[in-house]
């Protein structure tokens, strides 16, 4: 899952604050216009190498391959870097050139690379342009964002949803006081959590079982009653292996957490059709849904399928590639 991503974000938002759409073109509204950087010379041939790099959770690398085997099979020659480690390593890389182009979660991003202002926001636009304003300098330009979003969140049992009419967190609120929620210890400091219920929505909770984020574990003592409310990544597979119900975010408390391309203005100068490149990766993105992201994540992390696979099957039934 994306653990490693969402505790990052969690050190970030706590050293930030803490705890877990498109673009190109007018039909793409995640995508910059920022210009690549001058030094870099276009070349008439084939398109040069591309790096591709990652973090080490199966999501990123996930959306990593499906990069690489777009560009591919448009003629580019991908070399795959992916599974690099945690952000800290994935962002040196981009940024010292050992990659040319990495998939990032705005939200995530964002706090990393302002150490941890609390910028990012619900909204994925907003959120999307503060980035851009950050990688500017470091010669980094983001392309289109997902619609889809692996944000923190949190889920209840079928039968709970069914009890107590539950679709949003703001249904939650007028219930809470008789569940028990289950959650990092973080979530107790954490400002878009416990705090967030609190203050945003008037969420209590009778208690409050401190327990990994994101973790099986966590969805175990969900479905096993020993909690109501687990926080969950949203896309996190459990969801959709035990019919969970992931509760709407309707005030928007959450940092919007959509995945991006980064890369390097330098190998899009070098590029004959930087506009043809950017276009690939936009329609790439422009087709990923939240449920898309949790339904790929099932068959890679529930079971246990090849990554490569399972991108090429999917890009394949989308028609983005042969």
């Amino acid at each position: 899952m994306r653990r490693t991503r969402m505790l990052a974000l969690g050190a970030s938002l706590l050293v930030l604050l803490s705890a877990c759409t498109t673009g190109g073109g007018s039909p793409t509204p995640g995508a910059t216009t920022t210009p690549a950087t001058p030094t870099a010379t276009p070349t008439t041939g084939p398109p040069p190498t591309i790096r591709i790099g990652s973090a080490g959770f199966y999501e990123a690398q996930l959306m990593g391959e499906m990069y690489a085997q777009v560009l591919e099979a448009h003629g580019y020659t991908v070399e795959r870097k992916l599974g690099l480690g945690p952000r800290s390593i994935v962002q040196q890389s981009l940024q010292s050139g050992a990659v040319d182009l990495v998939p990032e979660y705005i939200g995530s991003a964002l706090e990393f690379l302002n150490q941890g202002k609390g910028e990012a926001s619900g909204d994925p636009a907003v959120t999307a342009a503060k980035l851009q304003e950050y990688l500017a300098p470091l010669v980094i330009t983001r392309l289109g964002f997902t619609p889809g979003q692996d944000q923190n969140g949190f889920a209840v049992r079928q039968e709970t949803a069914d009890q107590f009419g539950l679709r949003t967190m703001s249904d939650l609120a007028a219930v809470s006081k008789d569940l028990v929620l289950g959650a990092p210890p973080e979530c107790e400091t954490n400002p878009v959590c416990l705090p967030a219920l609190m203050s945003v929505y008037g969420i209590e909770f009778k208690d409050y079982k401190k327990l990994d984020a994101c973790s099986p574990d966590g969805i175990t003592a969900l479905v096993n009653q020993a909690i109501d409310v687990y926080e969950v990544c949203t896309t996190q597979p459990g969801i959709s292996q035990f019919g969970l119900v992931l509760l709407e975010d309707d005030k928007h408390v959450q940092p919007a957490e959509n995945i991006a391309p980064l890369v390097r203005d330098d190998y899009l100068a070098k590029l004959p059709d930087p506009n043809g490149f950017k276009l690939l990766l936009n329609q790439l993105s422009a087709g990923i849904s939240t449920q898309i992201l949790l339904d790929l994540g099932v068959r890679v992390d529930v079971d246990k399928q090849d990554i490569d696979q399972v991108a090429k099957e999917w890009l394949q039934s989308r028609g983005l590639i042969p």
